[in-house]
């Protein structure tokens, strides 16, 4: 498969870099970024979980050294993250794919991140493989004032079991003295096929929505951003239905959400590849109030999917794709099978 097209990057780094030379003494930028750290668990068996399904624990000898590799590589992505621009590492984070708070702690503790000092939230979540979702953030920019996790309640259509998956993460707080609230998700897969599957994730966005309507019911200006693996593109049902996310600025209402996404996704750009198809399931939407163009406090100003040349396979049958950490039963040596995203918030200085 080829690599994904380019998105004129030599061209546009050029003009953003000018434009912050040209403005450097007027704004501020910060990173808001999300990445899906594939199957990072750590190689102790928890008899609470389904964990010795992870690629790690089927590894037969090596765990440690993969598991500190595996490590490594997350932080070396997440310190490159919006550095070219920002000349710094994400204001915040969120994370999927993680199995505890521990691997998080190593991560942030590696020495790309140690000197950032991240702080972390993170709940456990009911997912029978102990599959959570996480957040961190630069504790000199991001200030927590109230966490929480929503509880995802599905039952299987056939059997009517229910379905343990990952719980939606709220964090609301404040980026040096602007209240924002942020919502962390990873949707149901699509095990079973899309269409089979697809009521799982139209239940994840009702949750999303149920919480989005609550933080407006108390501020209708509430500044929300939406991140997360979705497992659906920014066309399916669940976003563009339930959601109702707009590809356009001009299009979204007061309290409506726009996903800048949806354009990138229509101009073949991914995130995931499988069986030589893009997906774009790795989103981040934001409320109205992050549109509006008076930047005395942070605005949205540019949405990016960070898909440099070191995080791609460069051969075999996966050339072009992700540069994926496990496949075949082994370790590979990359970084995940998902590209990260992330946004820039501006606020004019003073």
């Amino acid at each position: 498969m080829k690599h994904q097209k380019s998105i004129c990057i030599a061209i546009f780094f050029m003009l953003i870099t000018n434009i912050w030379s040209q403005e450097t003494n007027r704004f501020k930028i910060h990173t808001v970024a999300f990445y899906n750290l594939e199957n990072l668990f750590d190689t102790i068996n928890d008899p609470d979980k389904f964990d010795e399904a992870s690629p790690i624990m089927e590894l037969s000898t090596g765990r440690s050294e993969v598991y500190h590799k595996k490590v490594r590589n997350m932080a070396k992505v997440i310190a490159d993250i919006g550095a070219d621009e920002t000349g710094n590492a994400p204001a915040i984070l969120g994370v999927a794919e993680i199995e505890n708070r521990s691997v998080l702690v190593d991560v942030v503790n590696d020495p790309f991140l140690l000197g950032i000092d991240y702080g972390i939230i993170h709940y456990d979540s009911p997912d029978n493989r102990g599959i959570d979702v996480g957040l961190i953030y630069q504790k000199k920019i991001f200030q927590p004032i109230h966490t929480s996790k929503h509880t995802l309640i599905l039952y299987d259509d056939v059997t009517r079991k229910r379905v343990h998956t990952r719980d939606q993460l709220l964090v609301t707080g404040k980026l040096e003295g602007d209240l924002i609230h942020l919502i962390v998700n990873h949707w149901p897969s699509r095990s079973g096929g899309e269409e089979r599957s697809r009521s799982k994730r139209v239940g994840a966005a009702k949750l999303n929505k149920r919480i989005i309507d609550s933080l407006q019911i108390i501020d209708p200006y509430a500044k929300i951003i939406i991140m997360g693996d979705l497992n659906d593109d920014p066309i399916n049902v669940s976003v563009k239905d339930v959601l109702n996310a707009k590809g356009e600025k001009k299009d979204v209402e007061f309290k409506g959400i726009y996903n800048p996404y949806e354009n990138y996704y229509k101009s073949g750009l991914g995130t995931n590849a499988y069986r030589d198809a893009w997906s774009l399931f790795d989103q981040i939407m934001m409320t109205q109030p992050l549109l509006e163009t008076d930047y005395s406090s942070f605005r949205f100003y540019k949405a990016f999917i960070y898909n440099k040349h070191y995080l791609t396979t460069k051969r075999g049958r996966w050339k072009g794709y992700p540069f994926r950490s496990f496949a075949d039963g082994g370790f590979t040596g990359g970084f995940s099978d998902h590209y990260p995203v992330y946004i820039h918030l501006i606020k004019e200085v003073e």
